[in-house]
């Protein structure tokens, strides 16, 4: 029976997934890259990036467009030869000056941002094209696991065009898992979905990796994305680590104004900072570990609440949005160049150009030297 149009199916629902604990187990392998330095043409993309990602682990590398994320990704995979350093699998080198191991050899999968399907193959071949080694019988009966498991065991005769977004991605899932790699390699592969879709089809996904155990790494610029999924973070600038740690650890203690800026929108206040303490137009408050002289003082907007006019720090409303589960706030306040940015839990009957006091809680406010700005 032919399917119904992507589009139909997707309209009004979110998609169907598989019995949990279905996908096939893997045996997970430790990957390792020692110093990796990539060039091209005298631009240096990746600039001795040394990082252990460990069996079963799920690790996401996180950073802007360019900063090299991508480019290791390939590197681990086989696609690309680094210019200089080592790839490990379970200590054995599979890139580097000794050797290199083709990719096909490695037991690795690679899941693209674009899926990369084969348009003139059903889905059922498509999944069944990492499964060369099986025979013909085997390799059906591995395809239609996979398939099962994402939910589109129905569409196995399908072409990929019939598909929408979502469904192509959960295709190229399946076929990344049905060879059990001991590693997966995972390149943007929620961004071309919309936000609905998205968090749906992310949350199974990773239901799937965990079923699976396969060492996992992930590729996003999307920092809530990689706090969601990941058991560790990488954060990656101009082909270097920035900082790499647990969720927590980034967001709450930033190695610099880099690292804090990429979690959180803040409200950065020019302020001096004195024997440890930092002052700003708009409070004093703790800095021990900056060295005295210009700073930065960064207020998330969440640490923002408001009083009535006439308590604690002056400010008056700019504008105020309903965003559902917060009002976003714009409050003037003097000595700013800018409006602070509230977001702000509890109902607030504030209006333009009111007058209101704020207060500051000091757990949300960060303080960097100018000169990291």
């Amino acid at each position: 029976m032919t399917a119904k149009p992507a589009q139909a199916r997707d309209r009004f629902r979110l998609p169907r997934w598989g019995q949990r604990g279905t996908a096939g187990a893997s045996i997970p392998a430790q990957l390792s890259f020692e110093n990796i330095v990539q060039t091209y043409g005298g631009t240096t993309v990746l600039d001795g990036v040394s990082l252990t990602v460990e069996p079963g682990e799920l690790v996401c590398l996180l950073g802007h467009s360019g900063c090299g994320k991508t480019t290791l990704l390939r590197i681990a995979a086989g696609v690309e030869a680094p210019t200089s350093g080592r790839v490990l699998m379970d200590g054995l080198e599979v890139s580097g000056p000794r050797a290199f191991i083709e990719p096909e050899r490695r037991g690795i999968g690679l899941m693209f941002q674009d899926y990369a399907l084969f348009p003139h193959m059903t889905i059922l071949q498509n999944v069944m094209f990492g499964l060369r080694d099986l025979s013909a019988k085997e390799a059906d009966i591995a395809a239609r696991r996979a398939l099962s498991r994402v939910g589109l065991e129905h569409y196995a005769d399908e072409f990929p065009h019939t598909l929408s977004g979502g469904e192509q991605q959960r295709v190229a899932l399946a076929r990344s898992i049905a060879p059990r790699p001991g590693v997966l390699l995972m390149d943007e592969p929620f961004s071309n979905l919309d936000r609905r879709m998205r968090d749906a089809i992310r949350d199974e996904t990773v239901a799937i990796l965990r079923e699976t155990g396969a060492t996992t790494v992930v590729v996003t610029h999307d920092p809530e994305e990689a706090m969601r999924i990941a058991d560790r973070i990488v954060l990656m600038r101009s082909g270097v680590i920035i900082q790499q740690g647990l969720s927590e650890e980034i967001y709450h203690e930033p190695a610099n104004l880099f690292a804090a800026r990429f979690f959180c929108d803040f409200n950065e206040i020019r302020g001096e900072v004195r024997n440890g303490q930092a002052s700003c137009p708009v409070g004093i408050f703790p800095a021990p570990n900056v060295a005295d002289g210009p700073a930065v003082i960064c207020v998330r907007p969440q640490g923002l609440r408001l009083k009535p006019a006439g308590f604690c720090l002056p400010g008056r409303v700019v504008s105020r949005r309903f965003l559902g589960e917060v009002d976003l706030v714009y409050i003037d306040v003097e000595g700013v160049d800018r409006p602070l940015q509230a977001r702000v839990h509890d109902p607030v009957r504030v209006k333009e150009g009111q007058d209101i006091g704020i207060e500051i809680d000091p757990k949300d406010v960060l303080v960097f030297a100018a000169a990291d700005a």
